[in-house]
């Protein structure tokens, strides 16, 4: 009779804990160290025709013969990449939205989706900060600074596990490039890891994110998934985190040793562990107790989650991509949109909108992001196109061009009242990057002879991916740009990418821009209301837009070793006093906004801001506040000002509201590179409240702590 150790619903911490017990005491060395690997990947990935997201995987644990499940893993910041499911905007359009509430719903419908779908471990909460707007995969995640990425992240995890899945922050540490990600050593020194490399994946797994997954890329000569640095000494001693860390897929440890220094599970093979690490442990190179101290965290995490009562009684595939989720996906896209500028073009006026041209080849192209990892599949998607066609009917006369025939697009755009191009990327420029002569590690007679592509897959030329090979748009799409705006009528630019993209020769010569990013199935049927105005652009960018690429930090895409220094993004620009084109926080809106009354007071764990900001135009509005702290400088060298907390406030005309903001000076603290410890900085701090980095300058106070 096989023992049923099975997790059951309703068990105390306490029983979780003797369950886990006995599952090791039960368990022979052979089945702890298949615990701690994924296992049948290639196969089911072979036979779904490469499909990612075609099964849910099994990622680590499970023990047949003691009823034991594995955990069944999936992927997608923008969605759940498993079947159909709810597309949402990109997880860098989300980070435009600086709304965290927004961000936790997300999370808890992605949650619902997954459970209805089979799965238990998600992979979506990526966090790795925005060091240079080339890396391919810049759309994964929420933006350059680590307070904001911290707290949108946090949000996600919360969220997702609001349903009893369990949820990874990735990639633990320094991703931040893609084509040399397997190979690249990042060398780096305490103060820029602590101080700006790894704040929210702290700020992340305190609000109890269960997971990790580590990186690819080597940090100072030893690969992230096997550093005992990172994956021990900061993680489990400095940090206290308690849950399990797996590997990023296929490539993500080189050596049993992994074991030792904290990597608990291999994904999504046993390709070094496994037999490997079995051989190992008997050889006496490896104690078992690392075996057992991998398993219990496993096991811990996973009864944790699955012994709890569900907040529903049931999840069917009825609830993926159910109207509220579909209402959410529209919701973030309408408050993603950031206004980069307007020349009184915006709103268009639907009654004087005789003709509308809508320009560029994205304009009618289903382009939700990469085609990696995070590809997400919905059951449909509205494009820009067909937003505008539904949103205004026959009123108005859409006609269409694409850069491929300026001369014609421009000739149909001549006498129309406003001119639309969308312009930007597809997963072509930008995004997962797999070279490919690969091989994944895998020899091929390991592998079931693949089924053949489905039909929607995309080539590998199609889905190159990687990092960017420029900054500013297509030559192609500036020319059309420039064709559209020689005309003389009135021209919006709407920009699709997953960071920021240089609008250097042609911004002056449009009359509007607006970034949409990669904007979700409902992008299309978003960026009509916005337009028109049903609904005013909110958000503000997560990251600098600069004027010229050598004012980012130096980025080699091939690269085998790069230095990450303590500057980046906005505190770069003002260290350096160079002007950005769009600052970090800069976004318009129909509305416009005044801050007035800031006031400080200290409290037991720091201080609190208050603050009066009013809606001082005649539409209603959201408007994203922003508090941002300059130190005393006496110590060490700190930034002019970072930003501390966020807080979005929806405004009707002519309304004040009050907001407050909590900052605990335990989080202003600069790393002591002598004692390996955090120090405050006695003296007077300057606090910084408005609208943007740039508009924070118009209204600061002092305050000692």
């Amino acid at each position: 009779m096989m023992t049923d150790l099975s997790p059951t619903k309703g068990l105390t911490p306490d029983q979780v804990a003797e369950r886990v017990s006995q599952i090791l005491a039960e368990a022979t060395l052979a089945e702890k160290v298949q615990m701690m690997s994924g296992k049948g990947f290639f196969k089911l990935f072979a036979e779904s025709g490469r499909h990612w997201g075609a099964n849910p995987y099994p990622a680590g644990s499970g023990v047949e013969r003691l009823n034991v499940p594995p955990l069944y893993f999936t992927d997608g910041p923008r969605g759940v990449a498993r079947g159909n499911s709810t597309c949402f905007p990109c997880t860098m359009a989300r980070g435009a939205t600086f709304d965290v509430d927004l961000e936790r719903r997300i999370g808890e419908a992605m949650s619902i989706e997954i459970r209805a779908q089979d799965c238990t471990l998600s992979g979506a909460v990526c966090v790795n900060l925005l060091r240079h707007p080339a890396w391919g995969r810049a759309q994964e995640t929420y933006g350059e600074d680590p307070c904001h990425l911290g707290e949108m992240g946090a949000a996600l995890a919360i969220g997702l596990q609001t349903h009893n899945v369990i949820a990874t922050v990735k990639h633990y540490a320094l991703n931040s490039m893609e084509n040399a990600r397997f190979k690249v050593d990042v060398q780096i020194d305490e103060r820029a890891l602590h101080e700006v490399y790894l704040p929210h994946f702290k700020t992340i797994l305190d609000a109890g994110c269960a997971t990790v997954m580590s990186a690819y890329n080597q940090m100072n000569g030893s690969f992230c998934g096997q550093s005992k640095t990172l994956l021990t000494d900061i993680l489990r001693v400095e940090w206290g985190f308690e849950g399990f860390v797996h590997s990023d897929w296929v490539m993500g440890l080189r050596n049993v040793y992994a074991a030792s220094a904290g990597l608990d599970i291999e994904n999504p093979e046993p390709l070094v562990f496994g037999k490997h690490l079995l051989a190992a442990v008997e050889a006496g190179q490896i104690e078992p107790q690392v075996i057992d101290q991998a398993c219990r965290r496993i096991l811990t995490t996973q009864y944790r989650f699955a012994c709890a009562e569900d907040p529903l009684p049931a999840y069917s595939l009825e609830m993926v991509v159910q109207p509220a989720h579909i209402a959410l996906a529209l919701e973030a896209a309408l408050k993603s949109a950031v206004l980069l500028k307007n020349d009184l073009m915006l709103p268009l006026d639907r009654t004087k909108l005789k003709k509308l041209a809508v320009l560029g080849h994205l304009a009618n192209k289903e382009n939700t992001g990469d085609f990696g990892s995070s590809r997400v599949r919905p059951p449909y998607v509205v494009t820009a196109l067909q937003g505008l066609q539904i949103a205004l009917g026959d009123a108005t006369e859409i006609v269409t061009g694409d850069e491929t025939d300026v001369v014609a697009a421009v000739a149909n755009a001549a006498d129309a009242d406003a001119i639309l191009v969308v312009a930007g990327y597809t997963a072509r420029q930008e995004g997962e990057y797999i070279p490919e002569d690969m091989t994944l590690g895998v020899a091929s007679d390991v592998l079931p002879a693949p089924k053949p592509a489905a039909a929607n897959e995309p080539s590998a030329e199609e889905a190159r991916g990687g990092d960017r090979t420029s900054l500013s748009l297509p030559a192609d799409q500036i020319a059309l740009i420039e064709a559209a705006c020689a005309t003389g009528r009135p021209v919006l630019v709407v920009l699709v990418a997953g960071s920021a993209v240089l609008v250097e020769g042609w911004q002056s010569q449009a009359s509007a821009i607006l970034q949409n990013f990669y904007s979700g199935m409902e992008g299309g049927t978003a960026l009509a209301q916005l337009v028109l105005g049903e609904v005013a652009p909110s958000g503000k960018l997560p990251f600098t837009v600069a004027k010229d690429p050598a004012h980012y930090p130096f980025f080699d895409k091939d690269a085998n070793a790069i230095t990450y220094d303590y500057w980046h993004g906005y505190t770069k620009f003002a260290r350096e006093q160079i002007e950005p084109r769009y600052g970090f926080g800069h976004g318009l809106s129909y509305s416009c906004y005044g801050y007035r009354a800031l006031s400080l007071r200290r409290t037991k764990l720091g201080f609190q801001a208050q603050v009066s900001v009013t809606n001082l135009g005649d539409r209603a509005g959201e408007e994203i506040a922003q508090l941002y702290v300059g130190f005393p400088g006496c110590v060490v060298d700190r930034p002019a000002k970072v930003l501390k907390a966020f807080c979005r406030v929806a405004l009707e005309p002519g309304e004040t509201k009050v907001i407050r903001f909590d900052v605990d000076t335990d989080d202003l603290r600069y790393r002591d590179v002598a004692t390996h410890t955090w120090r405050s900085e006695p003296g007077m701090h300057t606090i910084f409240v408005g609208g943007s980095a740039a508009l924070a300058d118009k209204l600061s106070a002092t305050i000692s702590l």
